[in-house]
């Protein structure tokens, strides 16, 4: 009975712990991956619409500006998603994939952004005399990743086909020219980006491509970049793409996009990032890697080192058992038998 009552509880203690790192690997990773933005993908409820965005071409992309001057449009992810994650707390790191096409017949419009927003920003809001739909200047911080299609002098842009990294500016802190790796953004060609932050080196990367080519193994751009010293009393923040036309009708549309947060192991200081290789098939499909390998194996050995106690503890409890429920030889039947066996041996002489 004892035994029994010993099993149970190594059980349900299993099970228990089980729950407890399945809740913290939950906590611990926010993500998200649409290969088309239409009603059976569900995406409107994670993802949110505002502005002139909307689903075009039979559900398959978002438009998210119109054919008309000075349109603008912006796709969040509803859910803020939070700086620090577990115990203690640690940054998390982000890894975030989309596909897009901008196109004008006419001049060039502002272009799209990959943005991050202080949990206080007001998604909804756009701002005319701003690149993208955004407001530039101290009043809402920001983190965005530009694919600009104007050449603006009073933010030294290079020229009307260039990547940046804004901080809280349309002044990049670092721009690099797509002419130089023959790519085009507004010319109606569909492209694809990852964008990377790992936390453990304060490192974004950013990398571009022609769609259906495989991910770059050497960035385009990269910055080191404190998110806690842009928002030192914010924890969470919004994900989002943004686009305005400006003065002219350029188009802009995107096909796919995922997002994904993650934890450093604890061991982890200043490792590269994830060498994540992102490839769409036919019906576009995105291959994400999978929950962090260092949690898993800890996970693994854990259920074994409580499997394996508890197969010792009932070998344990099946021995005593049996050693508790035999009855001792008192010693006068131990004097029979000695008899008994003399008696024995005498015969066998005879």
């Amino acid at each position: 009975m004892a035994s029994l009552l010993t099993s149970r509880y190594l059980i349900t203690l299993l099970y228990f712990l089980t729950f407890c790192f399945k809740s913290l690997i939950a906590d611990s990773n926010s993500s998200f991956s649409f290969n088309n933005f239409g009603s059976n993908s569900s995406f409107e409820s994670v993802l949110a619409l505002y502005g002139d965005a909307k689903v075009v071409n039979g559900s398959s992309s978002l438009q998210l500006t119109a054919p008309l001057v000075s349109s603008a449009g912006r796709l969040i992810y509803k859910n803020p998603i939070k700086f620090y994650s577990g115990i203690p707390k640690k940054l998390v790191s982000f890894s975030t994939y989309f596909s897009f096409s901008m196109w004008s017949d006419s001049r060039n419009g502002d272009g799209l952004a990959f943005v991050v927003f202080s949990d206080g920003y007001p998604v909804d809001l756009f701002d005319d005399s701003g690149s993208f739909g955004l407001s530039n200047g101290d009043s809402f911080k920001f983190l965005s990743v530009e694919f600009d299609t104007s050449m603006d002098s009073k933010y030294g842009d290079m020229n009307g086909n260039h990547v940046g990294i804004d901080l809280s500016s349309f002044v990049s802190s670092k721009a690099a020219n797509l002419s130089s790796l023959n790519l085009g953004v507004n010319n109606g060609n569909r492209l694809q980006v990852w964008i990377d932050y790992e936390s453990s080196s304060r490192r974004l990367e950013v990398r571009i491509s022609k769609f259906g080519e495989t991910r770059p193994f050497d960035p385009l751009l990269f910055e080191q970049i404190d998110l806690p010293k842009i928002w030192p009393e914010n924890e969470g923040f919004f994900v989002g793409l943004s686009s305005s036309n400006g003065n002219s009708t350029q188009l802009c549309n995107v096909y796919s996009w995922s997002f994904k947060t993650r934890q450093s192991p604890d061991w982890m200081h200043s490792e590269p990032l994830e060498p994540m290789v992102f490839k769409e098939k036919k019906e576009n499909e995105i291959k994400i890697h999978k929950e962090n390998d260092c949690v898993m194996r800890i996970l693994s050995a854990l259920i074994l080192g409580i499997g394996l106690g508890a197969l010792g503890s009932f070998i344990g409890m099946f021995i005593w058992t049996i050693f508790a429920n035999k009855r001792p030889i008192a010693p006068e039947e131990y004097a029979m038998t000695a008899v008994a066996h003399d008696k024995v041996s005498v015969n066998e002489k005879q």
